[in-house]
């Protein structure tokens, strides 16, 4: 195995050509060499040196995509199996449902969906329209997010796409610092259930939302088509690569960043903030309670 030096130096490569924000990859190379220089990353092994390196990246950027990960399982290194990350969690995905863990029908004809991950199009895109085919009759729906810790941006603009009318919804962009190109993300024009028109969506989050769960949370509120309830969000909006250094060491390299056609901005280090504030294990309840009160 490589040792600490090296993996080190691989991963601030990766960084100084791919970072989102090169003048921040300056600032994260200098720091971590520095400390690297005064040792304090000699005596660390694998998962502890990870865990500092990680710690170390987010204090100079504060990009909570940008992680040095500990894998315990094998990791191929060959030049092939690079995209190993995405394989694994499409293979996620599958034991996850596609990221929907929950659809139930609550009292007063309210709708429940709880969502894990946010799954592609490609395969994610049937699930999806099974949950909304059975939220469809529902009075109000209430998209549990306070456990949905990311997934893929084509899949948070299907999910967003069931609450408007139409293809003519200009949700987000996403600008990718390795291409120097725009990708605009738009409503979908056929789903495969019915959208959810004209009634009320209320959105959980929670400290654990994280990306893609966050993308679906932000782009619904900017857009005036819910109301969060619960915490503020962790905070991470930058799509990013996996390199695989050793057989069990990632780097993680944010090279895209989320721009809302409504703010300009998007969440990364601040997070969502609800409309309405509530510890997340009374969000349902709050939600419930201002739904109920929405009615009378």
């Amino acid at each position: 195995m490589p040792h600490n030096e090296e993996i080190i130096e691989q991963a601030l490569q990766h960084i100084e050509t791919g970072y989102i924000f090169p003048e921040k990859a300056v600032e994260i190379g200098a720091a971590i060499r520095s400390r690297r220089a005064s040792g304090a990353y000699a005596a660390l092994d694998g998962p502890t040196l990870c865990q500092a390196i990680t710690a170390d990246f987010q204090e100079v950027c504060q990009d909570k995509h940008m992680r040095l990960l500990w894998v315990e399982e094998t990791l191929s290194l060959e030049p092939e199996d690079q995209d190993a990350g995405r394989s694994a969690f499409l293979a996620l995905l599958r034991a996850e449902n596609q990221g929907v863990r929950r659809v139930e029908r609550l009292d007063d004809g309210v709708a429940l969906i709880e969502l894990s991950r946010i799954p592609g199009t490609d395969e994610g895109a049937a699930v999806i329209g099974a949950a909304m085919q059975l939220a469809a009759g529902s009075s109000a729906l209430v998209l549990d997010l306070r456990s949905c810790l990311g997934g893929i941006p084509e899949g948070a603009a299907m999910w967003c796409s069931y609450f408007f009318p139409d293809d003519q919804v200009h949700l987000h962009d996403i600008y990718d610092g390795t291409t120097g190109t725009t990708r605009q993300f738009w409503t979908a024009g056929h789903l495969p259930a019915p959208r959810y028109l004209d009634r009320p969506v209320y959105v959980l989050t929670s400290a654990i939302t994280f990306s893609g769960g966050e993308d679906v949370a932000y782009t619904l509120q900017a857009h005036g088509r819910a109301t969060l309830v619960g915490e503020t969000t962790r905070g991470g909006a930058h799509p990013t690569v996996r390199h695989t250094l050793t057989e069990h060491i990632q780097v993680t390299v944010p090279i895209a960043r989320s721009i809302s056609t409504v703010t300009g901005g998007n969440w990364e280090g601040v997070g969502v903030l609800p409309d309405l504030p509530a510890p997340a294990d009374q969000a349902l309840e709050t939600a419930l309670k201002a739904i109920r009160a929405t009615a009378a």
